[in-house]
């Protein structure tokens, strides 16, 4: 655990330290892209952190290569190095969309190559297990881990929206993600439980914890598409992860749920992202535009629309995050399974309360409010 802790620290400390320098250069030659009329924020902003997130992780990985712990995780560097390749391409796309602004259909298609690489040479979809363990061809397994990767790049980079909501959401979501591979690693392999999932996530925690001082509101510069993009890329890469280092033939009853809930994780972690996505998709689809085209109709502009703060809005962000990541992980952690069950719902019902406080407020105010006096007629 404190290696593991370690390589958080060092991608913590890097981050931080490349991302002053960025910030400050960034300012002095106006490398920020003028206001647009969606955006909440209401003054030039660099969107250079993803380069420091970056730099942080590749800082992270080559600490951790010369670790004999870590061997394993090192012993084929194809992976690792078609991961960090294409996590090098998506944050060279994000920057130059985030300084000229690219069309949909450029990104789209470097997202997929980005995709198609980890997939290539890094890492794969094998099986999943519902019900019976179902195993795929190499085929159907790289085109499955191309669109769960590009889906989960652009669920995360499609609420890239206020300060501090992706970076947090991140935070949260990979703080349980690794906790959750670890524990895992730990019961399925007690000799050696380094592996590369529990690897990305731990250093993901650390970029986002060095690079949340300078995007937390009022953000002196954003992650940009390059940060958003690669926190999804590396997110999705550590759940495919998981399913390709559990042999289904090795799964006994009791060791079923733990090998579900890399299915089960990601999607809660990324719950809200995804339903923001598919909400916007179909929104932009209907109206006859392109889903990628920019709107102001997320759920963080619904909630700044309904009456809360900049602040209140990312903190409910960061609760639905936890609420569900949180309780899925502990079916894995806590026995019986009503204990996760309650904690859900009560969890739940708490988020959707102060989600929509402000309603009834609102309401409260209208009906007590005077009624407008009618004038009396002259005679």
């Amino acid at each position: 655990m404190l290696l593991f802790l370690l390589m958080a620290l060092i991608a913590a400390i890097v981050t931080l330290a490349l991302g002053f320098v960025i910030w400050r250069v960034a300012l002095k030659h106006q490398w920020y892209p003028m206001i647009r009329d969606r955006d909440v924020h209401t003054r030039p902003t660099p969107r250079l952190g993803g380069i420091a997130m970056f730099i942080g992780i590749l800082a992270a990985f080559a600490v951790a290569s010369q670790i004999g712990y870590f061997r394993l995780v090192f012993d084929d560097p194809v992976p690792i190095l078609a991961i960090l390749g294409a996590s090098g391409l998506i944050v060279a796309m994000g920057v130059i969309d985030d300084i000229w602004d690219l069309d949909w259909m450029t990104k789209l298609a470097g997202q997929f190559i980005a995709a198609g690489l980890v997939a290539w040479k890094g890492v794969t979809i094998l099986s999943i297990p519902i019900g019976e363990i179902a195993l795929f061809s190499s085929n159907v397994s790289l085109i499955l881990t191309i669109f769960a990767i590009v889906l989960v790049m652009n669920a995360i980079n499609f609420i890239d929206g206020l300060d501090g909501l992706v970076v947090g959401v991140a935070l949260i979501a990979n703080g349980v993600f690794f906790l959750y591979t670890y524990l895992l690693w730990r019961d399925i392999s007690p000799s050696n439980y380094f592996n590369l999932a529990s690897l990305i996530a731990v250093v993901l925690v650390g970029v986002c914890v060095g690079i949340l001082p300078l995007n937390w509101h009022p953000a002196r510069m954003f992650i940009g598409d390059a940060g958003a993009l690669l926190i999804g890329l590396l997110m999705a890469t550590g759940a495919i992860a998981v399913t390709g280092s559990i042999d289904p033939a090795n799964i006994s009853r009791s060791q079923f749920l733990p090998a579900f809930i890399p299915i089960l994780l990601p999607f809660a972690v990324l719950i809200v992202p995804v339903v923001d996505f598919s909400m916007a998709v179909i929104r932009r689809l209907r109206a006859g535009k392109s889903p990628f085209s920019a709107d102001r109709k997320h759920l963080h502009h619904r909630l700044l629309d309904m009456g809360h703060s900049h602040f209140h809005a990312v903190l409910i962000f960061y609760a639905w995050t936890a609420v569900f990541s949180i309780g899925c992980l502990l079916f894995y952690l806590v026995q019986p399974n009503w204990i996760a069950v309650v904690f859900l719902a009560v969890g739940l019902l708490a988020c959707l309360a102060i989600t929509l406080a402000p309603l009834g407020r609102r309401d409260r105010a209208r009906r007590l409010q005077p009624a407008p006096s009618t004038p009396k007629e002259s005679s």
